[in-house]
């Protein structure tokens, strides 16, 4: 079965969807002879918009055309299978649900396919939550809904080598789908105080780590998946994302990051399963801010790889990218796939 890397935090803003598209497209590009797939359980389908050719190639003019398909091809529509019978896996086509982003940002690395995201999974989560928490004699409702990805996985096979999902800033039920079928965690945070107390609540919510009561162990996600015989994904990196150019030994940056990775050196000793390195140095990646470059990339569905540097035009302005920051862009980026 093929690796699945979900990037997820709680706390949005966080720079999820970016490093997501980058570490992808770069991973996929670095292994040709690889499969990818890209699952985009976002309403917001960001992920899906860079990757069909971004905000200058009308990356949501495709997208919306994927939606308007007879059957979706998105990830709602797959749910749209799921939500008539959703106790009991159909009979799954992934191919129904999947395009080629190639086919429409010649940018993106041939061997790369898409699951896009879709803004209607919001309509559909207080159906999806309400489905999974019937009481039904002799079966578990909660556990076949959180697994509606791994049954499309399983129908996927071994087609893939390695699968990318870019989960929404929330734990949501569809949030909770996603994570519940991912192996590793990516965890973007940003050098300030809210997102150290997110690194809390993300461990809060997915390993039910110092919660404010007992009375809520018994409905926590990892007290219900470990039930069931289920393993929690495993932490892989803690990216510490857009970090300024000018970070200096005084500045208030370095003392927040400082905290942040006191934290983490407390939470891999304590909390050792949790994560898939031993050592805090193999979990921590930091990622400059990526400037011009990335508004650049990112309106342009390009991966750093394969921008360069100069003067560009963004939708009738001329901005100048810096050929130092763009190579710390892709120097980042190498660093997170490095560990992937």
């Amino acid at each position: 079965m093929p690796m699945k890397y979900a990037f997820w935090n709680n706390k949005g803003g966080t720079g999820k969807t970016s490093l997501c598209f980058q570490a992808l497209t770069f991973y996929a590009y670095q292994n040709p002879d690889k499969r990818i797939l890209a699952i985009d359980v976002c309403p917001q389908a960001n992920l899906s918009e860079l990757l069909l050719g971004g905000l200058t190639g009308k990356g949501s003019d495709v997208l919306l055309a994927r939606q308007s398909e007879p059957t979706r091809r998105t990830i709602g529509g797959y749910f749209e299978l799921r939500l008539p019978n959703p106790y009991t896996p159909p009979v799954i086509d992934p191919k129904a649900y999947t395009c080629r982003p190639v086919d429409y940002n010649t940018m993106i690395p041939e061997n790369i396919d898409l699951i896009a995201g879709d803004p209607i999974l919001e309509l559909q989560s207080n159906a999806v939550s309400t489905l999974a928490n019937n009481q039904i004699p002799s079966t578990s409702p909660w556990l076949r809904v959180i697994d509606w990805i791994r049954d499309l996985v399983a129908a996927i096979g071994d087609e893939y080598d390695t699968i990318f999902i870019d989960a929404n800033p929330s734990f949501s039920m569809y949030t909770q789908i996603a994570l519940a079928s991912a192996d590793r965690l990516v965890l973007p945070v940003m050098a300030d105080d809210s997102s150290r107390r997110a690194i809390q609540n993300a461990f809060s919510l997915i390993y039910g780590l110092r919660l404010p009561s007992a009375i809520y162990t018994q409905y926590a996600f990892a007290t219900r998946l470990q039930a069931e015989g289920r393993e929690l994904a495993k932490v892989h990196v803690i990216a510490k994302n857009r970090l300024t150019q000018y970070v200096v030994s005084a500045s208030a940056y370095t003392a927040v990051l400082s905290s942040i990775d006191t934290d983490v050196q407390n939470l891999l000793a304590q909390n050792p399963g949790m994560f898939s390195a031993a050592q805090t140095q193999d979990v921590m990646v930091e990622i400059r801010d990526f400037q011009t470059a990335g508004v650049v990339s990112f309106a342009r569905g390009c991966p750093f790889y394969a921008q360069t540097a100069g003067r560009k035009e963004v939708m009738g302005k001329r901005v100048r990218v810096k050929a130092e920051y763009l190579q710390n862009c892709v120097e980042s980026v190498q660093k997170l796939v490095d560990t992937l």
